[in-house]
């Protein structure tokens, strides 16, 4: 099977496209680089490997893409609710037109399985969280990136009878952990980053909950999907993580103060910006494709300490770390 992936060179894509090439996989990549293409490097010795770079936006690149695919994985996307609030026009032009034209034009070249990445940003602010929400709860985004994803769910999961085609929408949970093109904008990643090399940390809404997942697991719920047959995946919306893992930000800085084992300062700071706070049940994607966390996050925590205090990675502070948008 060729799979294309788009966005192939990001956090998550990097990560996918490793497992796909060491499960047999042909895989093709799309990607404009705005991060930069170094997470690619280590695949170009594979022979069921090839790159297109090119902008999803443009229906000549992405059908030049789409030749000979059976398969698409689609991530890219601008991510992430800062990235998206700077240049909203853009966000809505690549996260939703480019996204529904992506999705038309899989359907024409006769793609047989569609997997779109989606975030559990979607439930946005829930009115009760001792609760913990599922597939069919309400979707209540609070920001532009979660509307943008809202709005291609519905409009895919609408179409996913026709032409044969199976669509599956993932909810992942916040993603955490290294990869091959690594970010220090994600709230784990930072905060361990935070702590351990400045011993500070301001932390916004401590009281908020979120889902976490590792970034390889996040990469195995797509293979996971790929290799599922289409009765159990078609026109199926999954959340993607892990149930045990939905943790406060106040939790999290526990967990990474006790591995640093030193005096740090954090500052509390309410931030009414950004009202997202929801627990999220993930027993649907385990128990209809037996998918499981393999990671926590305490073991992201040690990984992210690993390649900082190892020298792996030096300069922190570079901007390709993180989600700015760059076009």
């Amino acid at each position: 099977m060729r799979v294309l992936v788009t966005g192939g060179a990001g956090y998550i894509g990097s990560v996918v496209v490793r497992l796909l090439l060491d499960a047999g996989y042909q895989v093709r990549v799309l990607d404009l680089l705005m991060h930069g293409g170094h997470a690619l490097l280590g695949f170009y010795y594979d022979d069921n490997f090839d790159f297109i770079r090119g902008d999803i936006r443009s229906a000549n690149v992405v059908n030049r893409a789409l030749d000979g695919v059976d398969a698409v994985v689609h991530l890219a996307a601008i991510v992430g609710d800062p990235a998206c609030a700077r240049q909203p026009k853009l966000a809505r032009e690549v996260n939703l037109d480019a996204s529904l034209q992506i999705f038309d034009l899989s359907q024409r070249h006769g793609v047989s399985k569609f997997v779109f990445a989606s975030t559990c940003s979607n439930y946005g602010k829930m009115a009760d969280t001792l609760q913990y929400v599922t597939e069919e709860c309400e979707l209540r985004p609070v920001s532009l990136y979660a509307e943008t994803k809202v709005a291609v769910e519905k409009a895919l999961l609408a179409a996913s009878t026709q032409n044969g085609m199976s669509v599956t929408v993932l909810r992942f949970a916040t993603v955490y952990g290294v990869s091959p093109r690594m970010r220090f904008d994600l709230t784990v990643n930072e905060f361990t980053m935070e702590l351990l090399t400045k011993r500070r940390l301001i932390v916004y809404g401590e009281q908020f909950w979120r889902p976490y997942i590792h970034v390889r697991d996040a990469a195995r719920a797509i293979v996971t999907v790929l290799d599922a047959p289409q009765e159990k995946i078609s026109g199926q919306v999954f959340n993607v993580g892990h149930t045990n893992e939905n943790y406060q930000k106040r939790q999290i800085v526990e967990m990474i103060c006790l591995q640093i084992n030193d005096k740090v300062e954090i500052e509390h700071v309410d931030k009414e910006e950004d009202p997202r706070d929801y627990r999220v049940s993930f027993e649907k994607i385990r128990k209809r494709l037996g998918f499981h966390a393999t990671r926590t996050v305490k073991d992201g925590i040690r990984e992210v300490m690993d390649v900082i205090e190892q020298g792996v990675i030096t300069d922190l502070d570079n901007p390709r770390y993180r989600n700015g948008v760059v076009l």
